[in-house]
């Protein structure tokens, strides 16, 4: 899995395979969370700070401009739609 992106980070850092295939993993499942699971998440973390939702929803909606995000799953008709218009 990834064995391009796995090589590239041997050579260009003092990772180990192993290693970098488990930092791979790591940030494909951080930014494989759904923006729902998302703002549910931060929401409960800025709350835990102290934050009343007025300063949590702006800080959301801020964050989310930068976030990458899992995209919709796509049919097979949606991915040929994409590839040949």
């Amino acid at each position: 899995m990834h064995d391009e992106l796995v090589d590239h980070l041997t050579r260009s850092t003092p990772l180990q395979r192993g290693e970098a295939l488990r930092v791979i993993q790591d940030v494909l499942a951080y930014f494989d969370e759904t923006t729902e699971n998302y703002v549910r998440r931060r929401h409960r973390e800025l709350q835990a700070q102290g934050l009343v939702n007025a300063e949590i929803f702006g800080q959301i909606e801020a964050d989310l401009k930068y976030r990458a995000v899992a995209p919709p799953e796509l049919s097979l008709r949606q991915l040929r739609r994409i590839v040949y218009g």
